[in-house]
């Protein structure tokens, strides 16, 4: 009789039932977010090549008891009740701990989903500091092959804070939605390969409301805007993070981001890193702009982005609000209104760096949550988030 493999004894499943089909379903996400190139085309991006400091756990910290449900619970029982694949916890910019599930180990890349949006929003701070991007500039003059769709009259602000009036909606279990053409066009879904990615975002049309009135979250846009940005600059989207941002933020592993039929980067949700390098980021990001020294992103974006810029007008009349019910959202990034002055970046499937300027404190999360967008858990995230960082 044969025994079962390494691979069935760490997952419960043979690496052959893992599907472009079924990647994103429980229990196959457990390993697909960590080897998404197995799956669906990525180019790598390089790191600084720096060596990484060992695995530290959280130690005592999993023990806390936080109220987030009917009964107290602690961390721990938190961290895999909301199928947390790893955490990752800054203090003051030092390491706090990490924390892994049995299958997920230290140093693995796993997708960080639409906190791809917030990276390729950077490269776009990045670009205007150089002078290269004009956030305020129509869509068409990058782009001019995008009249005649939705972004014909759209500038890039309202790509970059999401309120393109587009018809198009997140219908991420409907196989016979526009969003499933989509995810063929991304090549994450069978079928592909007839339709690239650009072409299918210039078939979208607009609604009847101006752009610029109400925050739509709308994955087409980020997407959108990593061709902005290849067009502005004349670099793909890889060069630019590792040249713009991975290598000078001092990130010790090597990320991907996956692309379709062209070779087009999936900048609305395709980057997969490390929790540690996830972690940089919003470090950087909370010492506005900085990291090691050097300035990656202008502090006046980063302020503008995580504080002060966006409509509140436009957060209101979206349907995310019931979660930063004070919040607003800027460049990519969420903004949650809260008193400590808390930003983030959220994904599908349970992916969230969240930064608290006023205690000093970043957590990665990375998750394998069974259904992409869980309202419910998703609030008691933002408590667990706020919580935690009180504790450190």
């Amino acid at each position: 009789m044969t025994g079962r493999t390494a691979f069935e004894t760490q997952y419960g499943f043979a690496r052959n039932a893992v599907l472009l089909s079924n990647w994103r379903e429980s229990p196959f996400n457990r390993w697909s977010f960590q080897n998404v190139g197995e799956l669906v085309p990525s180019t790598p991006f390089a790191a600084s090549g720096g060596a990484e400091a060992p695995a530290q756990a959280l130690g005592g910290l999993l023990d806390e008891k936080v109220a987030l449900a009917a009964e107290p619970e602690t961390v721990a029982a938190f961290l895999k009740r909301s199928d947390t694949d790893a955490l990752t916890v800054l203090k003051g910019g030092r390491l706090v701990g990490d924390w892994f599930a049995p299958h997920m180990q230290f140093g693995a890349r796993h997708i960080i989903f639409s906190i791809s949006k917030s990276f390729t929003a950077i490269l776009a701070g990045i670009l205007e500091g150089e002078g290269v991007f004009d956030p305020d500039a129509p869509v068409a003059s990058y782009i001019p092959e995008a009249e005649g769709s939705a972004y014909g009259d759209a500038s890039c602000r309202h790509v970059l804070d999401m309120t393109v009036s587009l018809d198009f909606e997140e219908a991420y279990l409907d196989p016979e939605s526009a969003f499933a053409r989509y995810r063929r066009a991304t090549l994450w879904n069978p079928g592909g390969g007839s339709e690239s990615l650009k072409a299918f975002i210039l078939t979208l049309q607009r609604l009847g409301e101006p752009h610029g009135q109400t925050y739509r979250y709308r994955s087409p846009n980020s997407d959108l805007l990593g061709m902005l940005l290849e067009r502005a600059s004349g670099h793909r989207i890889g060069d630019l993070l590792r040249e713009k941002l991975w290598q000078p933020l001092g990130a010790t592993s090597e990320g991907s981001i996956a692309v379709d039929m062209e070779g087009t980067a999936r900048t609305a949700g395709g980057i997969s890193v490390t929790p540690r390098d996830l972690a940089r980021v919003g470090e950087m990001m909370r010492q506005g702009g900085m990291a090691n020294g050097r300035r990656i992103v202008p502090d006046a974006w980063v302020r503008d982005t995580v504080s002060t810029g966006g409509s509140f007008e436009a957060w209101q009349r979206g349907t995310m609000a019931f979660l930063f019910p004070k919040g607003r959202y800027r460049n990519k990034w969420y903004q949650t209104g809260a008193d400590s002055g808390a930003f983030c970046g959220i994904g599908i499937h349970g992916q969230w760096l969240y930064v608290n300027p006023k205690a000093e404190v970043v957590i990665a999360k990375m998750s394998s949550q069974p259904e992409p967008v869980d309202d419910r858990l998703d609030v008691e995230l933002v408590a667990f988030f706020e919580a935690l960082s009180r504790m450190v």
